[in-house]
């Protein structure tokens, strides 16, 4: 069973501020698992904490997140 996360709570357990995980949703490396019709939350699974953990991966070897992008096939 995979885990579902809301956005305060996949910036929590990662280690970043809501801010960057809104920041890489607009500029399109990280996307949303499912938004709530009622709501307009964004839910996010574990596949989202691993894409995370190989952004900050990557940028600790001084790759931009223009490169990243282009990595991950996202235009």
């Amino acid at each position: 069973m995979k885990n579902i996360y809301l956005l305060k709570d996949l910036a929590r357990i990662s280690g970043l501020s809501t801010h960057t995980v809104k920041f890489y949703l607009r500029i399109g490396v990280l996307k949303e698992f499912a938004r709530s019709p009622e709501t307009n939350f964004r839910y996010f699974d574990d596949g989202s904490l691993k894409t995370i953990q190989k952004i900050k991966t990557l940028q600790g070897k001084d790759k931009s997140l223009k490169e990243i992008k282009s990595l991950f096939g996202k235009k």
